[in-house]
């Protein structure tokens, strides 16, 4: 059983390596910027290094002895200060360029991942949730660039620095090395005690960490819910458990990582100790001088530095690559949907619709519609009425090619639409939902989705077409009144109107309304209709429907149950067959059924 977990421990950190392999492409444009960095380093090191035995040779041969010798004492400072600046501006250009270098790498992988998912169909988004997709864009590729920026830094900087400072014990006193050289074994021992602890403390503060935000961004999302079943105090005592759970986590890694570095502090004080006891009788025989002891004790406590550093960065390490494992997975997963290698322009065409034994499923062997046939005229007004699960909306989706179908095919102007590039099948399809989609930015920018070639003209001519532009009028700055996020201050009916002039200003042949006013009051739809009447001239018109007032006036009417067209028909037709239209109608209340029946 052990040896399976440790298979499967090694097995996850092979992948991760290999996730962070398959990353360093987009550090090759940098990799001057790296070239640099890493002789910033060199002579950083060799400053660090370097100031220690100036200060011996400062101590034998100017200080010590019956004279002081100002001149070359002088000298020697001069030299050390040079040399400690030198270090400070390297220092400072190696952090720059790393952080030039690192920020640039993550901007480009968060912009590659980012226009990535964009283009993944809507069956990736049905497998993914969102919350954790926008912590791939954000916190992965934000712990992936501590890779590019510290843990590169760490193992450059502090594995070269041991090196120096090995070499240069050597070079000024073996025996005395050897000595300074013997707990290494033991540190090493130490870190790798330590590392597993941290590690352990480290993924479970994290994984504390995610439960509070998840709980967080839960209940913010349903406040209004908590709020009116007056749940504020016990949300609060439940976020008090996960919070606190979270602080003992926290402090159990602080107390972990405490432990670590003063254990290592006592093994480097021992070092010292060993070195002064060695070093010091070897003065007191005259074999070294003053300045090789200071310098031998310098070194010693330089010694100790990088090898926390680098202990440190483990979790760097290893959180970097479990985030690049789960950005790789994500760039490497390909769009369910891709345009054809020699796409079919659109060409100028009415808006005929056709379905052609169209059979869908979500997930394989489980159908939701089943070889659906039918044709939509031009310019006509068509309704699609049924039970919720019935499969109106996969039809519009389909229509859109958010999905693909499983077997059939969907034409418009008798072309198959997979033989067109899904941004053209878009452009002149237009749909409106229930859930508008309000973004953050003036009216005008949300009316033109930010294609600054529409201009205020035209957004305003599409507005008044849809009856919206009275209401922009009346906002304290019109069309460059910021919205705040989700629409908060417009009323729905409000921003259904501007999903009306979204639509109206891209001029699409087709239109599909979604369920475009089910949730809105009597008298705001009477509103958004006339809006809705106004748009829909010289379009073919697909409408869902829940409120069955809405489709009355269709030239058609196609009744939808689990997935078949069971009726087809106009208002009248249907309503006098009494079959399963009627009884829709009806069960929408009495006094519908009885306004339907009298516009038959």
């Amino acid at each position: 059983m052990k040896r399976n977990a440790s298979n499967v421990k090694s097995g996850v950190a092979r992948e991760g390596a290999n996730s962070l392999l398959h990353l360093l492409p987009f550090a090759r444009p940098y990799a001057l910027q790296f070239v640099l960095v890493f002789g910033l380093i060199v002579i950083y090191n060799a400053t660090s290094v370097l100031q220690p035995y100036l200060v011996k040779i400062a101590i034998d041969k100017e200080i010590s002895g019956p004279h002081i010798h100002t001149r070359g004492l002088f000298l020697i400072t001069g030299i050390y200060v040079l040399v400690v600046l030198l270090g400070v501006l390297a220092n400072y250009l190696q952090i720059v360029l790393l952080q030039y270098a690192g920020q640039n790498i993550i901007q480009k992988i968060r912009l590659e991942l980012f226009t990535h998912i964009e283009r993944q169909a809507m069956k990736f988004f049905d497998g993914n949730a969102i919350g954790r997709l926008v912590t791939h864009v954000s916190s992965d590729t934000e712990t992936i660039s501590q890779f590019f920026t510290q843990f590169f830094l760490s193992m450059v900087r502090d594995g070269l620095s041991l090196v120096m400072i090995v070499v240069m014990m050597f070079a000024l006193n073996v025996r005395i090395a050897f000595y300074a050289m013997f707990l290494i074994p033991i540190i090493f021992l130490v870190s790798a005690l330590f590392r597993k602890r941290l590690r352990i403390a480290y993924q479970t503060t994290r994984t504390r960490l995610s439960n509070v935000v998840a709980f967080l961004a839960e209940n913010l999302a349903g406040v209004r819910i908590t709020q009116m079943f007056h749940q504020e105090y016990r949300q609060a005592q439940r976020f008090d458990v996960l919070n606190r759970s979270h602080q003992t986590a926290n402090i159990h890694e602080y107390y972990v990582s405490v432990q670590f570095n003063r254990v290592l502090e006592l093994l480097g004080n021992v070092a010292v100790a060993l070195v002064v006891w060695v070093g010091g009788g070897e003065v007191l025989h005259k074999v070294i001088l003053f300045g090789t002891l200071y310098a031998f004790i310098s070194y010693v406590r330089q010694f100790f530095t990088p090898i926390n550093s680098l202990t440190q960065q483990w979790n760097t390490l290893q959180s970097s690559m479990v985030a690049a494992d789960r950005v790789l997975r994500i760039l490497q997963t390909k769009p369910a949907i891709e345009d054809p290698l020699l796409p079919q322009e659109i060409k100028s065409g009415l808006g005929k619709i056709v379905f052609d034994h169209v059979t869908f499923a979500y997930k394989q062997g489980e159908n939701v519609l089943h070889d659906l046939t039918f044709t939509i005229e031009p310019g006509s007004f068509v309704g699609f009425v049924g039970a919720t699960g019935a499969g109106k909306s996969s039809v519009m989706s389909l229509l859109m090619r958010f999905y693909e179908v499983s077997e059939g095919r969907i034409l418009l102007d008798d072309v198959d639409i997979r033989h067109y590039r899904q941004q053209d099948l878009r452009r002149v399809i237009g749909i409106v939902q229930q859930d508008v989609q309000i973004f953050s930015g003036t009216v005008l920018d949300n009316i033109r989705l930010f294609q600054t070639q529409i201009t205020e003209e035209q957004v305003i001519h599409a507005a008044k077409i849809v009856g919206a532009d009275d209401f922009i009028c009346k906002l304290p700055n019109g069309y460059q009144t910021n919205i705040l996020a989700k629409g908060a201050n417009l009323s729905m009916g409000q921003r259904q109107l501007l999903a009306f002039a979204r639509i109206a200003v891209q001029n699409p042949r087709v239109l599909i309304l979604d369920e475009a006013t089910a949730s809105l009051d009597s008298q705001t739809e009477q509103w958004v209709q006339r809006g809705l009447q106004t748009l829909a001239v010289d379009r073919t018109t697909l409408v869902i429907a829940h409120r069955l007032s809405t489709v009355r006036a269709a030239d058609q009417i196609f009744v939808l149950d689990q997935g078949r067209i069971v009726e087809t028909g106009s208002h009248s037709e249907l309503f006098a067959a009494r079959g399963l239209y009627r009884q829709l109608c009806e069960k929408s209340g009495v006094e519908s059924a009885y306004v339907l029946s009298t516009n038959m």
